[in-house]
């Protein structure tokens, strides 16, 4: 490295430095690790979440990840006294915090795709608990923090200890007063930055989209010289430099270049597909995906065919299993831990509705709710209420076909249902000898 490229490489160090002093940084800042590394990654880019999240990929597998999960239902389930089956728990404060609004400025879905965000950037996701202060205890609000901001430390006692700084304030938060989403993690504080620990492949990504943009900045004299048969003064330099200038840059792609004086084009590089640049970008961006549990088709990157089944219904079911499973268990269990009194943890829980990600086309689902009507599993109103439809009178009553009849029974001749009788009705005819049912006054 020329000592140019070092004295400049320190100065835009220090700027960085300068701009983190006055935004009030602390030592869990990826920014400012970035900087006391002095050169984090072989590429020589400076990787960061903001610089990450210039890289469609980054930017394609958190907003889908965020976004997916935000849109899913959050509700708030009590189990009944037996354990066997639970409710909507619509009468307790934090029903509305999680569904509807965890705060005044933000709905539900907003709230959960930016905590959900900041875990795939920084691995971590804060929010300030608001209790309520008269009555019960209660959690009555959900403000998000920036990751970057906090600082997590354990006090004489074992207690974690959440410090947050802000334009040069800062403020000290309780265990109590924070809820804290870990994602992958090592030591149980904190989790890790997919973005820090992927550094050098995102640093090599980010170079190949510098190498590809100054390609198409160049234009057509980016793999080529121009050679004169007579040396040039300084004045027919500035011409040739005038006769480049013209035909640089993507806007002039294409034009067929005036040469002058017996000049003559040179070939001195390769072609981006000499040069594999299509095949790196493309390989960057299955690598990317490999950072957030991403295939790289959910994001609509085409280059490859599935291996893991075709169709909407197979490709949601891969992504709710294999991606989003892992983050949806890890927000319901730290509401569960931060959110709950001790006393209702052991009645109330957290649950996303999947349903609608797992929902298959209109036959398939017209099929399987039919079968589970008809064999007692789900009530018509349950089945309505889950297509958005109004509920009828009697469906809430499990019904299955009156024909049933035991394993045991089959094949043996006259045996019947045990049909009881509705009350105040007349009995039910006895059964005839060919195996039917008659009426004793039909002669």
């Amino acid at each position: 490295m020329t000592l140019r490229k070092k004295i400049r490489g320190w100065l835009f160090k220090a700027a960085n430095a300068v701009s983190l002093i006055a935004t009030g940084v602390n030592l869990t800042d990826l920014r400012l690790g970035t900087f006391l590394a002095g050169g984090p990654t072989y590429s020589g880019k400076m990787v960061s979440v903001d610089t990450a999240m210039q890289l469609d990929t980054v930017w394609a597998c958190t907003r889908l990840i965020s976004d997916t999960i935000g849109a899913m239902p959050l509700k708030l389930y009590q189990r009944s006294a037996d354990g066997n089956s639970s409710t909507l728990a619509r009468d307790h404060p934090l029903y509305r915090v999680l569904y509807n609004a965890p705060n005044s400025d933000m709905t539900g879905m907003e709230f959960w795709s930016a905590m959900v965000a900041c875990l795939m950037l920084w691995g971590n996701a804060f929010a300030q608990v608001i209790w309520s202060d008269a009555g019960a205890k209660r959690v009555i609000a959900l403000y998000p923090l920036r990751p970057d901001r906090m600082t997590v430390t354990r006090d004489t006692t074992g207690e974690l200890i959440y410090t947050y700084t802000y334009q040069g304030q800062t403020l000290t938060l309780e265990e109590s007063e924070i809820l804290h989403i870990k994602g992958y993690c090592l030591d149980g504080m904190m989790g890790m930055s997919p973005i820090s620990a992927g550094r050098q492949q995102m640093g090599s990504a980010m170079a190949a989209e510098e190498t590809a943009s100054r390609m198409f900045a160049n234009g057509l004299l980016s793999q080529t010289y121009i050679k004169s048969p007579d040396w040039l003064d300084d004045t027919k330099v500035m011409r040739a430099k005038e006769i480049m200038n013209e035909y640089r840059g993507a806007v002039n792609a294409g034009k067929t270049p005036l040469l002058e004086g017996g000049w003559t084009v040179e070939s001195i590089g390769m072609n981006p597909e000499d040069a594999q640049l299509l095949q790196t970008r493309a390989f960057n961006v299955e690598t990317l995906c490999r950072w957030f549990g991403v295939a790289p088709v959910m994001i609509g990157h085409m280059s490859k065919s599935t291996a893991w089944g075709s169709g909407l219904e197979q490709m949601n079911l891969w992504f709710l299993t294999y991606t989003l499973q892992a983050w949806l268990v890890r927000i319901e269990q730290a509401i569960t831990r931060c959110l709950l009194l001790p006393t209702e943890k052991e009645t109330y829980f957290a649950q996303h509705n999947v349903d609608a990600l797992l929902r298959a086309d209109s036959q398939a689902r017209t099929q399987l709710e039919a079968a589970q009507v008809q064999n007692g599993i789900k009530t018509r109103n349950e089945i309505r209420e889950k297509e958005g439809l109004a509920p009828i009178p009697g469906g809430d009553i499990p019904t299955v076909q009156a024909q049933m009849i035991p394993l045991t029974d089959v094949g043996k001749a006259g045996v019947l249902p045990n049909v009881q009788p509705i009350a105040g009705s007349a009995p039910a005819p006895p059964p005839q000898p060919n195996g039917t049912i008659g009426d004793p006054d039909d002669d």
